[in-house]
């Protein structure tokens, strides 16, 4: 359950806390695991490892352990077993923290599910194998951390995700260098294609109110030599606006007020909301990429349950 000092802001012992969830998702391996090498995912490379590959004829050089003695008798001539091995696979979190999330109507701001979700998924990378590394954007600061396969990489990524949230009063981010470039999702999706690796595991994190022409191809250009995943985070009011009732919504410039039982705010907010949705399910159907919505009101981890599958396995 969420403290209510954290529904603005998730600071680094919150973050932190987020093990649990993260242990809860990872449920207990179908089967044991033989192979030494960490990861859950397959190389091509050839080896003792958990998966089996394939029956073939020996080859001088091979494993005299690996021969399948059945295949050999049946076939008269010897044959050996061939299995896939492990390895670790980089997977590289995408976390926007830009001002559209700081906001919510209910529930968490969506900077707040955006960086627990980012948590979350850190953790149960790091505790599969896998590599971990984080680039984390909030308007006016960019922090790229390449993948690695270490528990003080994942706190500095989460003491980024920390720093990097907007809090109440606040203009700038504390203790990090300020971005020269516009740090928005198009320029973390460039940096993306430069700091992974194919065959990368990458979540983006985003409201995605901040989509472009160009953002639709900046991720199939991503999806097409790694595994992309989207996950939405949205505010119900952002939907379905009220039908009657003033409302403030905070700003960049202090609160702004608005009449919910106004006709023309009511056609104008929905043809926008309309527009944008449209041009959303553009975006995500050209670059072949299926999201997922994350709300505020939403426990990050329910959510993450659904979404990764049998074993809490982000590959």
């Amino acid at each position: 359950m969420m403290r209510a000092q954290d529904a603005t802001h998730i600071d680094l012992p919150g973050l932190i806390r987020l093990q649990a969830d993260a242990r809860a998702l990872k449920l207990p391996a179908a089967r044991p695991v033989r192979s030494k090498q960490a990861g859950l995912q397959r190389s091509p490379r050839r080896g003792r490892g958990m998966a089996f590959a394939e029956v073939r004829q020996y080859q001088p050089g091979d494993d005299i352990r690996s021969i399948d003695w059945r295949v050999t008798a049946r076939r008269q001539s010897p044959h050996t077993k061939l299995y896939e091995e492990e390895r670790e696979r980089p997977v590289l979190l995408l976390c926007d923290l830009g001002p559209s999330l700081f906001f919510a109507s209910t529930g968490a701001y969506k900077q707040v599910r955006s960086a627990q979700l980012a948590g979350i998924l850190s953790w149960l990378a790091l505790w599969s194998g896998d590599q971990v590394g984080g680039i984390v954007f909030n308007g006016r600061a960019l922090t790229v951390q390449r993948p690695a396969r270490r528990k003080k990489s994942v706190l500095q990524l989460l003491d980024t995700l920390a720093k990097l949230q907007k809090t109440p009063g606040a203009t700038s981010p504390r203790d990090l260098q300020v971005s020269s470039l516009t740090a928005n999702l198009d320029t973390a999706l460039r940096e993306a294609r430069r700091v992974a690796h194919t065959g990368s595991r990458i979540f983006v994190l985003s409201d995605f109110l901040s989509i472009s022409a160009d953002t639709s191809r900046l991720l199939g250009t991503l999806a097409r030599h790694n595994s992309v995943s989207a996950l939405r985070i949205a505010d119900p009011l952002e939907l379905h606006l009220p039908e009657s009732g003033r409302f403030a919504v905070a700003g960049e410039d202090g609160p702004v007020w608005f009449d919910a039982g106004n006709p023309r705010f009511q056609q104008a907010w929905h043809q926008k909301v309309e527009r944008h949705e449209t041009e959303l399910a553009d975006c995500f159907r050209t670059s072949g990429i299926v999201p997922a919505t994350v709300m505020t009101d939403d426990e990050p981890a329910v959510i993450l349950q659904s979404q990764l599958g049998p074993r809490g396995r982000i590959g």
